[in-house]
């Protein structure tokens, strides 16, 4: 997703800083919020947490991902062993709400499959419910067709502005948090679940506040064994990073700076006493990459969840904001590590890869 382009430590100390929250809701909550102590134990009990956010190439969204149409096992099952091969044991993966009312069953059956599939391959997920990037009119049935050379054409937020104007909306979506939950609040094959992607995203800043504080509250309701959390983006939303940070179980963040901006705010980040980890990184033409700042996560025990996959409909070779309307392969990729055959873009970053998830911790 596109992150904030310039790092603002000043707003990131903000979210470290003194913060004054209701007492009453805080007591009530306080409970269901893993301690620094049970989140260490936690991230002690698994490897160095290393993978991709994860879409499979033939599909431009999380619709034509999850929709029973479309839901391609085949090409997920490929495309996860080379995720195996190169040592990633965990993938973030985006669902959506649309997908869930269109057939709740067959939906959670879906994601049982997929499930399936990421423990064959030694994968466990982090799944992300809501989010607040790119399209914001998701609409059941065929998907939208790619657009040459556009970064992300058909991404679809989740749930999407027209729908949350209908007051009807909170109801349906506290159903299919607490539905998903609870079907798979025990399972061992998951990793987390992140409940909001970059709140606040396409100008909606404080606005998106209202499900922020809905999703943590269903959450804490259901209270799964895998832990919580939504992720830090943009330094400067004060009220919301807080709310992230306090209520989350796990700190996670986003950040597509060079090696030596990132690992300021990994130093800041840390002081919460919580286990990091990093589910976006890496945008080559920035400075982001696997050389510079995967071995600078390792190095600090951070999570590393790069953006980007296998290159295919989401089109996320191509840079943000700069469009290639003839659909031409940019002389460097922005994200993405494969061809659809498995071969690597850049053979020196897998073997790295490979290399930084082989190590011990």
């Amino acid at each position: 997703m596109k992150a904030i382009k310039n790092l603002v430590l000043t707003g990131a100390l903000c979210v470290l800083g003194a913060v004054t929250v209701n007492a009453q809701s805080k007591s009530a909550v306080k409970e269901k919020i893993w301690s620094a102590a049970k989140a260490n134990r936690w991230y002690a009990q698994h490897r160095w947490i290393a993978g991709a956010n994860f879409i499979p190439s033939n599909a431009i969204n999380q619709l034509e991902m999850w929709q029973a149409d479309t839901f391609d096992p085949k090409t997920i099952d490929r495309e996860l062993g080379y995720a195996e091969g190169i040592g990633f044991n965990t993938m973030r993966v985006f669902l959506h709400s649309v997908a869930y009312t269109q057939d709740p069953k067959g939906f959670k059956s879906r994601v049982n499959q997929f499930l399936t599939i990421a423990d064959k391959h030694h994968i466990q997920p982090i799944f992300v419910f809501f989010d607040d990037c790119w399209n914001n009119d998701p609409k059941p049935g065929r998907q939208p067709a790619v657009k040459v050379g556009v970064h992300n054409s058909g991404w679809m937020q989740d749930p999407g502005v027209p729908a949350l104007k209908n007051p009807k909306e909170m109801s349906i979506l506290e159903h299919y948090v607490k539905d998903v939950l609870t079907t798979f609040a025990h399972d061992k094959r998951i990793l987390l679940w992140d409940l909001f992607n970059e709140p606040g995203n396409s100008g909606k800043k404080d606005s998106s506040m209202p499900l922020l504080v809905n999703v943590f509250s269903w959450a804490h309701q259901v209270r799964p064994d895998q832990p919580v959390s939504a992720g830090l983006w943009d330094w400067t939303f004060e009220k919301l990073n807080t709310y992230q940070v306090l209520n989350s179980d796990v700190i996670t963040y986003h950040n597509y700076d060079e090696e030596a901006a990132h690992l300021r705010v990994v130093q800041l980040l840390k002081t919460h006493g919580k286990p990091l980890i990093c589910t976006e990184y890496m945008a080559r033409p920035r400075n982001s990459t696997f050389g510079t700042v995967m071995p600078m996560l390792k190095k600090e025990h951070v999570g590393a969840i790069n953006w980007g996959f296998v290159a295919g409909k989401t089109n996320t070779i191509y840079a943000w904001d700069t469009p290639m309307p003839g659909g031409e392969e940019p002389k460097l990729w922005f994200h993405d590590i494969f061809r659809k055959d498995g071969t690597p873009y850049k053979t020196d970053e897998v073997e790295l890869i490979r290399k930084l998830t082989s190590e011990k911790n």
